[in-house]
Order: structure tokens, then C-alpha cells, then sequence
């Protein structure tokens, strides 16, 4: 009888080589890949649950994805960097590719963390993604694990470009600047009634900037939004 009631998802009904092929990777040190999909409930030693992976795995990320904004944007300033960049590496958009790559079922895990949870279930997807990048890092280096970010979060980098809540961070952005808070003035309403195109520019104080468009009036301040940003920014 084991010491603890877990949830043992992972490798008895999901064998190690089905998780190699699901990240596209062959270890040659198993540990790390069993160590990246423990959690603490598991084993609480440092070097026997995925937190220390985790936290490797984290700015491993950063790096990846921070280059590769340098090569997408090489006129972008900081601010545009660290935004794009903010947007990737959050742990909503890292969930979703932990859950692309269905990771939470190989987790190992005490039955009493209820994964059927939202909250607990996106924490423990971003996590193990992390873990995940962190543990092919030690294994194999920086290709392997730039390939497995290159094939999840940076080909899937404008959906989460486009979940940025830019008229929000808009409006922080004056508040630091201390300038007046943007005006969003709808330019024109185009098309037929089932397809109609909303133009939306910004106004803070006296200057104008330029226009976004979208499909609905929230999608066209968002637009906006993140042409008065590049150019504040700028």
C-alpha cells in the first residue's frame, strides 16, 4: 500500500515514450522527465517534484522568446518588446499550451488536489509546461528546448497577442505618463448589416492617433489601442 492516496495519471496508463512523442523529444536521462511531472503533493524534496524544472524552465522561455522578438520586431523599442513578450510568457497562454499538449495527464499528483478545478488545472497545465521546457533544457540544451517553444508558444504567438487586453494597458500607460485619458471616438461604420466594419481612433488630449478597425466596435479599441501604444511608446 503506498504512503500516499495519489492520482497516478502519468506513466502506468501513459508510458514515458507516448510524452517523448507528444513534446517531439527522446530523453536520455528519464529522471528529469519524471521529475518535470511530479508534483509537490508527490514529493516534497526539491530535486523530486517539477518546482526547480519549473523555475528553469520559466527563463529558458524568456529567452527563447525574447530573441525571437528581436527578429520579429527589430525597430521595437523595450516597451513593444516587453509587451509582446508579457502576453506569451503569462501563465494563461502557457496553460493553453500545456493543455495543447494535453500534459495533465501524465502529471502525478495526490488525489486530493482536484484538477476537475479551472483555477487548479490551469496552474498545474503552465506549470508543467514550464517543467517540461526546464527538464529538456537539462537534458538535451537550449536546441531541443527552443524547438518545443518554436512549435507551441511562438507559432501560436498571435492568438495570445490578440486575447492583450490593450485598452486597459492603454489607459495605465497615460496614467504613468501622466497624460490625459484616451478618448475612443468611432471614425466610421461600414457594410452590411451582418458584416459590419467599426473604424476607431484614439484621442489623448490634443493629439490623435491612428485608426484600428475590427469587426465589432470592442475589437476596433482594441485595434486602436495598440497603434496609440506603439506610438507612445515610440
Amino acid at each position: 500500500m503506498p504512503l500516499f492516496d495519489f492520482l497516478f495519471k502519468s506513466l502506468k496508463s501513459h508510458p514515458l515514450s507516448e510524452l517523448e512523442k507528444t513534446c517531439q523529444y527522446r530523453f536520455r536521462k528519464h529522471d528529469y522527465l519524471e521529475q518535470a511531472f511530479t508534483h509537490r503533493s508527490i514529493s516534497s524534496q526539491p530535486r523530486e517534484n517539477y518546482e526547480r524544472l519549473e523555475f528553469l524552465g520559466d527563463a529558458v522561455i524568456d529567452i527563447v522568446v525574447s530573441r525571437e522578438l528581436m527578429r520579429e520586431f527589430p525597430a521595437g523599442d523595450e516597451g513593444i518588446l516587453t509587451q509582446k513578450r508579457s502576453a506569451l510568457v503569462q501563465k494563461s497562454f502557457l496553460a493553453s499550451m500545456g493543455q495543447l499538449l494535453k500534459l495533465l495527464d501524465f502529471i502525478q499528483i495526490e488525489a486530493t488536489v482536484d484538477l476537475e478545478q479551472e483555477k487548479i488545472a490551469v496552474k498545474q497545465s503552465a506549470n508543467l509546461f514550464e517543467a517540461l521546457v526546464g527538464a529538456i533544457f537539462l537534458d538535451g540544451g537550449i536546441e531541443p528546448a527552443k524547438k518545443l517553444i518554436l512549435n507551441s508558444i511562438w507559432t501560436h504567438r498571435h492568438e495570445a497577442w490578440k486575447s492583450v487586453n490593450h485598452k486597459g494597458q492603454l489607459i495605465e500607460l497615460c496614467h504613468m505618463k501622466q497624460l490625459a485619458n484616451p478618448k475612443f471616438l468611432v471614425s466610421s461604420v461600414s457594410g452590411p448589416d451582418h458584416q459590419k466594419l467599426f473604424e476607431v481612433h484614439v484621442k489623448i488630449g490634443d493629439d490623435v492617433y491612428p485608426s484600428g478597425i475590427g469587426t465589432n466596435k470592442k475589437a476596433a479599441e482594441q485595434h486602436a489601442a495598440e497603434h496609440a501604444m506603439e506610438a507612445l511608446q515610440n
